[in-house]
């Protein structure tokens, strides 16, 4: 009857080197940042921020993938991978971590592991 429709996103988002964008960006789906954002992510899915990404802003989401730069807190309800050339400044809160030899991290990190609604999308409310 009255269901809602949202369609499935097989596709990742995809934010191209020299690409700059200047705001918030909420998706359903997974995204992966090769430009530079201004701004918070919130993700239901995974955010990939590329060798040549750049974040400045606040990162809500399940998994994330980093081998670029953010400034910002960083709030994933799974795993964080931070690679080799990734360079973090600001706080982490995540379910698990995987550090890379050669990533830069300045900040604090918070490892929780029975927080509630592990494996759920981080709430987009702060």
């Amino acid at each position: 009857m009255g269901r809602s429709f949202e369609p499935e996103n097989k596709l990742p988002n995809m934010i191209g080197p020299g690409t700059k964008i200047i705001g918030n960006i909420e998706t359903n789906g997974d995204i992966r940042i090769d430009g530079a954002i201004e701004g918070d992510i919130l993700s239901k899915g995974k955010v990939v921020i590329g060798p040549n990404g750049n974040v400045k802003g606040e990162i809500k989401c399940v998994n994330c993938e980093v081998s670029g730069k953010i400034n910002g807190k960083i709030l994933v309800s799974e795993l964080l991978s931070l690679k080799a050339s990734s360079n973090i400044s600001g706080d982490i809160k995540t379910g698990k971590l995987t550090i890379e030899p050669g990533a830069v991290f300045t900040g604090t990190c918070t490892m929780d592991h029975g927080a509630p609604g592990k494996g759920q999308p981080v709430s987009g409310k702060k």
